[in-house]
C-alpha cells in the first residue's frame, strides 16, 4: 500500500481464478480479466490519461457500458486489485489463529505477499512499468490515496471488532500500521524505478517489514 497507488500489474483482482466458479460466474471472471488486461496493456504503452473508457471498450470487444459495469472508474481499471488488497487485510484479522494477535496476522499477511510476489507485493519483473504509469499519473495517484484512506478506516473497524483496541485507540492503530507499511512499500516503488534488480529488493523489502512490524508491535502492546 502506498500514496502512489495499490494495484495489479497484469489481469484481474484476485489470483483464485475460475476455481469454484460456475459457468455465469466463469464468463463475468474472464470477461472481466479481458477488459482489464486491454486496460493495463493500452495504460502503459500509452500513459493512463491519454487512454479512454471507450477505447478499452473497443478494444476488449465490449460496450462502454460494460467496462463501466465492472469498473465504475476508470481509475480502477489499473488498479483493479483495491478489492482483493481489503479482503485480505480483512480475513487476515478475523481468521488470524486462536494465539495469534491482529498484528501478528498481519505480519503474516505480508510475509507471504513478499514470498509469493504477489502483485499486492508491489514487487516483481516489470513491475515498474506498471509504477511508472502511476507516477506519471495524477488521478491514477490520488485514487491510490483515497484506497489507502479507505484500507485504514477499514482496518480501523476490524481491530476494533477484534477486541485489540476500540474508538480512537483503533483509529490511531490502524493509521500507525498503515503508515508503517505505507514508507516500505513506497521504498520498494522507488528502488524498482531506480532499476534496482528485484532479488535484492525483495530480500530487503521482506527484512525491512519486519523491522516495521518489530517498532509497531513496540508501539502498540494493545494488539500485541
Amino acid at each position: 500500500m502506498n500514496g502512489a497507488g495499490v494495484g495489479a500489474v497484469g489481469e484481474g483482482a484476485g489470483d483464485a481464478g475460475e476455481e469454484g466458479l460456475t459457468l455465469r460466474e466463469r464468463k463475468k471472471w474472464r470477461t472481466r480479466q479481458r477488459i482489464s488486461g486491454e486496460a493495463t496493456r493500452l495504460f502503459i504503452e500509452r500513459g493512463f490519461d491519454r487512454v479512454t473508457v471507450a477505447e478499452i471498450a473497443r478494444a476488449a470487444e465490449v460496450s462502454t457500458m460494460t467496462v463501466f459495469n465492472y469498473f465504475p472508474r476508470k481509475e480502477d481499471l489499473f488498479l483493479d486489485r483495491i478489492p482483493e488488497a481489503r479482503e485480505l487485510l480483512v480475513r487476515a484479522v478475523r481468521e488470524r489463529g486462536t494465539d495469534e494477535t491482529p498484528l501478528g496476522a498481519l505480519r503474516r499477511l505480508g510475509r507471504d505477499l513478499v514470498a509469493a510476489r504477489h502483485p499486492l507485493a508491489g514487487v516483481g519483473e516489470d513491475f515498474a512499468h506498471f509504477w511508472r504509469t502511476v507516477a506519471e499519473s495524477p488521478a491514477l495517484r490520488a485514487r491510490g490515496r483515497a484506497a489507502v484512506e479507505e484500507i485504514e478506516g477499514l482496518l480501523a473497524v476490524e481491530l476494533a471488532r477484534a477486541g485489540g483496541a476500540g474508538g480512537p485507540e483503533s483509529r490511531l492503530a490502524a493509521a500507525l500500521i498503515v503508515a508503517g507499511w505505507r514508507a516500505v512499500y513506497a521504498e520498494v516503488v522507488g528502488r524498482q524505478l531506480d532499476g534496482d534488480p528485484v532479488d535484492a529488493v525483495a530480500v530487503e523489502y521482506a527484512e525491512t517489514l519486519e523491522r516495521t512490524f518489530d517498532a509497531l508491535e513496540r508501539a502498540l502492546p494493545v494488539l500485541r
